[in-house]
């Protein structure tokens, strides 16, 4: 890639080198014709995400970094790119790109127009073509169960790698349906690190006194004493396998910040007895996978962190190695 307006090289290069790539704001402007409303993909409190497309028809997700996320675009920026730059693994998004320019732009302040610095903080990443989990688990929703538990396993082996396969733990700290993107075969990827964080090798827990997040998806402990540990993720999780395995939607409530609303409602309801009568059609194989992604995804939104399982145990319980 010689320069922002002209593409020597294939333009999918940089999509298959081992890290990612710097790439020039005028360039990701050009792929999203202008950052065009046609070409959003979708948006949230962390920016708006943009499907671009290279010359030769390779398309990529170009995220522009907004200014009112619960953490500075700078911060945001360096999670990502710090935490991600060198991940791989096939259920973890891939970073393929980043831009950060600052330039100067006249603008009004208290009636004078002055020469201020401006930065343009933008994110690639390959492109999903289905979207994002929460568009496809709720009624009505045509995802048979073993689409569900493929899903819910490939989660459970990124969430592995974040927690145990790389040098230094990383905690998400925003695991919700809308932050997990499906392929086209509908393999999961966990997205958006902007809440991310590193721990030391030897390091088990944190606190922090700023404390942010999805509503509806907090840990007690985060919620109500800025706690940080892998057990916060899980906490997490469990309501992800939840709600991908009952079809039941978090109703994401301030008054209800760590979903126990939803908790109790499957704790109760969805005994086996009204797994079957739902599910009449599967096979005893797959009623027995149901079963075990609720327990799973109960003994995870246990109250005390210290109560829930392991990353580890709930990979072989997945694979009915336990």
């Amino acid at each position: 890639m010689d320069d922002a307006g002209s593409c020597s090289k294939p333009e999918t290069s940089f999509l298959l080198d081992s890290l990612p790539k710097e790439l020039p704001a005028e360039f990701l402007k050009e792929i999203t014709d202008g950052f065009s409303p046609d070409r959003e993909l979708g948006k949230g409190v962390f920016g708006t995400v943009y499907r671009g497309t290279l010359k030769d028809g390779t398309e990529i997700a170009v995220k522009k970094i907004g200014s009112g996320s619960p953490v500075t675009p700078d911060k945001q920026f360096q999670n990502e790119v710090g935490n991600l730059m060198a991940v791989r693994h096939d259920n973890i998004v891939k970073l393929v790109g980043f831009c950060y320019e600052t330039k100067r732009t006249v603008v009004e302040h208290n009636g004078r127009y002055i020469l201020a610095d401006t930065v343009e903080s933008l994110l690639c990443y390959e492109y999903m073509k289905m979207g994002s989990l929460d568009k496809h688990i709720f009624a009505p929703s045509t995802l048979d169960w073993a689409t569900r538990f493929k899903i819910i396993k490939g989660i459970c082996q990124g969430l592995h790698f974040l927690h145990k396969g790389m040098d230094k733990p990383m905690l998400h700290m925003d695991l919700k349906p809308d932050n997990i993107l499906l392929d086209e075969n509908m393999a999961p990827k966990i997205a958006d690190f902007g809440l991310s964080r590193l721990f030391g090798t030897e390091q088990t827990r944190m606190h922090t006194l700023n404390v942010v997040g999805a509503h509806g998806y907090m840990a007690p402990e985060y919620l109500y004493r800025g706690e940080i540990s892998t057990q916060l993720d899980i906490y997490s999780l469990g309501l992800l396998i939840i709600e991908i395995t009952t079809g039941e939607r978090n109703q994401r409530s301030k008054d209800d910040m760590s979903a126990r609303n939803l908790v109790e409602n499957v704790r109760q309801n969805w005994t086996i007895e009204h797994i079957v009568s739902k599910y009449s059609s599967l096979d005893a194989n797959s009623l027995q996978q149901l079963k075990v992604c609720i327990e799973i995804g109960l003994e995870c939104v246990e109250i005390d962190r210290k109560k829930r399982p392991s990353i580890e145990h709930i990979v072989n319980k997945l694979d009915g190695r336990l």
